[in-house]
């Protein structure tokens, strides 16, 4: 965690917006201060001595399109020497770092937060320190609910669906957001396996042959296995409770948990997974019958997927025919034409059966969309780029990759923080922080993977700078990190452990001027895009984590700290 060095600061961030955790050597570097200033006015200095080091330089004094707060951008790129600084202006003095490997212990952070989501297991001290716990959710006495019939399971059968992670602040487990979240690490951990492979978190896996991010996405992924019917192939849209928990401690929870309705969306996003993680998990020598055993449940849940094809989840339309009714997340969708596609596509690059590869043709994009759980096509575009680069869809996925990336980094020039994202007041919403700084994040990554220019891998750092400091509200959005991070994140274990500090690792939401938690008295210091964030526990609405949120954060920041060092 970034702090004062040399106790030589009161950190006030009424004034100064920078990345609070750590910056590289050899890129670039930006601060933010609110309101016009001369560049003369921002001082770096040395954190131990208080010596001047470097005078940043003008980049422009941007107007924000929506709320016309004028901010001064600087630059201080000229500093590559690592150390411990301060940022001052007007008597405003903030901390920062300049270091090799500037986000790794972001990462491991983010990567760690999932084992404290993990179910039916007790979090112990030697891993988790102050934040350890006793088991909850055991899940070996889960009901098929009455809209999850089958020949096989009729009402009331009681099945065990153990392991997995709880999905956000709540308790219950979905398949697919779960999914979405296994992929996009998945695919960071494709482009940059020796990194990921060398990253070593203390999880109890942590020692054994395979990468600790592996180990972790396995323990979700022995859950989704469970989830899926062996009668039919088909596969259950969540296990859940009727209703959300109150903010207790898993433990302490009572309510009967179910698998419900069987869904098309959850099938495909299932099918896709299991095949993208029987690829990379073959011949894994931890996990040696995994790769056969996804094989065979991504082609039946494929194949249940093809012929339900109108099976979607509408919750309130459930909840008119069968008991009880359900009032948790839906993750439901209107369409499964871009989940299709996704799954066709893994199934051909693990089978090479050109059926797939057909299916694929037949339901691919015809432009780029930043991937989020309920827009699956460009997982699916991103896999022919990495693993089928001669073929016309690969092709076609990069040119639509590209024009799209161009235009998001054509904002960065008039921008208030000097980022490609951030710039329209559609950037911000539920989950934007994730959805659209750290997946398009990752966006740009491909887009440098693809083509070898910096532009790219510069405007995907912008986006994590941002999301660390670098931002309207001045706060770092990542538990446990930065001057001014996250303390009250809308997260039933960390408000209801008793501990000061909430469980480190995790992403906000972020900015999402719905304020649709506003109803619940919920005090939004501004109706302003990027500002409408409230640092409470009852903000649900730009206060919560989520693991596809972290499933971003962890694809962004690994890659980036992959390939900056």
């Amino acid at each position: 965690m970034t702090a004062c060095f040399a106790g030589m600061c009161a950190v006030s961030q009424a004034q100064v917006r920078i990345n609070q955790v750590a910056m590289y050597p050899q890129q670039q570097k930006t601060a933010v201060v609110e309101g016009k200033v001369a560049a003369s006015k921002v001082v770096i200095r040395d954190a131990k001595t208080g010596k001047k080091v470097v005078s940043p330089k003008l980049l422009r004094v941007a107007t924000s399109p929506w709320s016309g707060k004028q901010r001064t951008v600087v630059d201080f790129s000229r500093l590559t020497t690592p150390g411990s600084y301060v940022v001052e202006c007007n008597g405003d003095q903030l901390p920062f770092e300049v270091k090799e490997n500037a986000l790794r212990d972001v990462t491991k952070g983010a990567i760690k937060a999932f084992y404290y989501q993990r179910t039916g297991m007790p979090i112990e001290a030697k891993y988790a320190g102050k934040w350890a716990r006793p088991a909850g959710h055991p899940d070996t006495q889960v009901m098929i609910h009455s809209s999850a019939v089958s020949p096989g399971r009729p009402e009331g059968t009681i099945i065990s669906s153990p392991y997995g992670w709880y999905d956000a602040g709540d308790y219950n487990k979905y398949i697919v957001n779960s999914a979405f979240t296994i992929a996009v690490m998945l695919d960071s951990y494709e482009q940059n396996k020796a990194y990921y492979d060398a990253l070593e978190v203390n999880i109890p896996e942590s020692g054994n042959q395979t990468a600790d991010l592996l180990d972790e996405i396995m323990y979700n992924l022995k859950w989704m296995l469970t989830m899926q019917d062996p009668y039919d192939g088909g596969v259950y849209h969540k296990l859940t409770t009727p209703n959300f928990e109150g903010f207790v401690m898993p433990s302490a929870c009572k309510q009967q948990r179910y698998v419900v309705q069987k869904s098309v969306t959850a099938a495909y996003d299932f099918a896709a997974v299991m095949a993208q993680a029987a690829r990379i998990y073959k011949d894994n020598k931890d996990y040696p019958h995994f790769s056969a055993h996804a094989t065979s449940a991504a082609l039946a849940a494929y194949n249940w997927a093809e012929n339900h094809p109108n099976a979607h989840y509408f919750q309130d339309r459930m909840n008119r025919t069968f008991k009880p009714a359900v009032s948790t997340g839906t993750y439901g969708d209107f369409s499964a034409k871009d989940e299709r596609f996704w799954a066709a596509t893994e199934l051909y690059l693990l089978t090479h059966d050109e059926v797939f590869a057909q299916m694929a043709e037949e339901n691919a994009p015809n432009r780029f969309t930043i991937p989020v759980w309920g827009s699956l096509a460009t997982l699916g575009s991103f896999a022919w780029m990495t693993n089928a680069p001669e073929h016309e869809l690969a092709q076609r996925s990069k040119q639509q990759l590209l024009v799209f990336c161009d235009s998001v980094i054509s904002t960065t020039a008039t921008s208030s923080f000097q980022t490609p994202n951030g710039n329209s007041a559609r950037d911000f919403g539920w989950g934007c922080l994730a959805e659209c700084f750290g997946a398009g994040g990752m966006a740009l990554l491909y887009a440098y993977q693809q083509t070898g220019n910096g532009k790219y891998l510069t405007a995907a750092l912008q986006n994590a700078e941002y999301i660390l400091g670098r931002n309207a509200t001045g706060y770092c959005y990542v538990t446990g990190f930065g001057s001014k991070p996250t303390m009250n994140p809308h997260h039933r274990l960390s408000a209801a452990d008793g501990i000061e500090d909430p469980i480190p690792g995790f992403l906000a939401g972020g900015p999402n001027p719905g304020q649709q938690d506003k109803a619940s008295n919920i005090s939004y210091p501004s109706n302003q895009p990027d500002e409408s964030y409230a640092d409470v526990t009852e903000s649900y609405a730009s206060n919560e984590i989520a693991i596809n949120w972290n499933g971003c954060l962890v694809g962004l920041f690994g890659w980036l700290d992959a390939v900056e060092k």
